[in-house]
């Protein structure tokens, strides 16, 4: 008997679900391949390690860039990896869920369905992430009540109006985390010269990054080498600054918000009011980002209790009572 498995196959983390088991597996999407010979050296946390710190033949690499497959042959071989580590074989096939972000194409559709099959997957059904997060954060989706969840990826925010098992509005921003990292690179870079890696944009945004001002802020030194003597220094910023660099990301993914609300027919919006919008996704725990949406939109927020898995575990509900809930799926 095959297992059947969910995966959320995230731009930032690839989290695995196995049914009867649950969560089975959390990493990063990076993997790291030697370019002359094309093997893989390691994936996930191990991989992670190895970003911006490589010889010149070592590449890792996220293969998944803005919720698409930038690199399928890598994709191909990440899934299989990942479906070994958890124990399929030639023998068992298991079906396999994957949850995708809902402003994807039909080619980039076909692309995961075909990596997930070559990679051993008897079936390859997709699941978009917004109604996923839903069924994962609990909410009546079945119910003809306004859910809203916001969705906030490494590559993608999105925001969806689900009522009845359905999505009836929904806006897609191609604007993550990876973005907010991005914003505060530039901003180090051009505020002070100094260039940072991902890795260290990412430490500052975890440690000090908020979307609206909170209590007991503090500053943090950063590290990084300086672009016009090519020398390593530190510099001291401060949560303000944070704040100031990564607004435009963040005022994208507000205005998508606003965006989906606009879409909301009169009856399920005043039911928002009520239950409120749920925040999920790793970007998600960006600190004062629900503040900062319920203060532009005045409707409130609430982060649900497990921001980065309850995408998987969504997937998984489906997995479980699999006949039940295939209406779900998007194919």
């Amino acid at each position: 008997m095959a297992r059947d498995i969910a995966i959320d196959l995230g731009t930032a983390n690839t989290l695995v679900y196995v049914r009867g088991e649950g969560i089975v597996l959390n990493e990063p999407s990076v993997i790291a391949l030697n370019s002359r010979t094309q093997d893989v050296l390691a994936m996930g946390h191990e991989a992670w390690q190895m970003i911006g710190r490589t010889p010149s033949y070592i590449v890792a690499v996220r293969p998944l860039r803005k919720g698409a497959i930038t690199d399928f042959e890598v994709t191909q071989r990440m899934i299989r990896l990942l479906l070994q580590r958890v124990g399929v074989n030639r023998f068992n096939r298991p079906r396999v869920v994957i949850c995708v972000p809902s402003a994807i194409t039909a080619v980039e559709q076909r692309a995961v369905t075909e990596a997930a099959r070559r990679a051993g997957a008897a079936e390859a059904h997709l699941i978009e992430q917004p109604m996923a997060a839903a069924i994962g954060s609990g909410l009546p989706i079945n119910e003809p009540l306004g859910n809203m969840v916001i969705d906030i990826g490494g590559g993608t925010s999105e925001v969806a109006l689900i009522s009845l098992g359905g999505v009836v509005a929904l806006e897609a921003v191609r604007v993550g985390s990876f973005d907010i990292d991005a914003a505060i690179q530039t901003y180090i870079r051009r505020e002070y010269g100094i260039a940072v890696g991902e890795r260290t944009a990412e430490e500052i945004k975890v440690t000090i990054g908020s979307a609206w001002p909170t209590e007991n802020e503090f500053a943090a030194e950063v590290r990084g080498r300086e672009l016009m003597s090519g020398l390593p220094k530190t510099v001291v910023l401060t949560a303000e600054e944070v704040r100031e660099a990564i607004d435009e990301p963040v005022s994208a993914m507000v205005d998508a918000v606003i965006a989906c609300l606009g879409q909301a027919p009169p009856e399920l919006a005043q039911d928002l009011i009520e239950q409120g919008i749920y925040l999920v996704g790793g970007g998600g725990m960006l600190r004062g980002l629900d503040l900062r949406i319920e203060s532009e939109t005045d409707v409130p927020v609430h982060l649900v209790e497990a921001p980065l898995e309850s995408v998987v575990l969504g997937a998984g509900h489906c997995v479980e009572s699999f006949d039940a809930l295939k209406v779900m799926f998007m194919d």
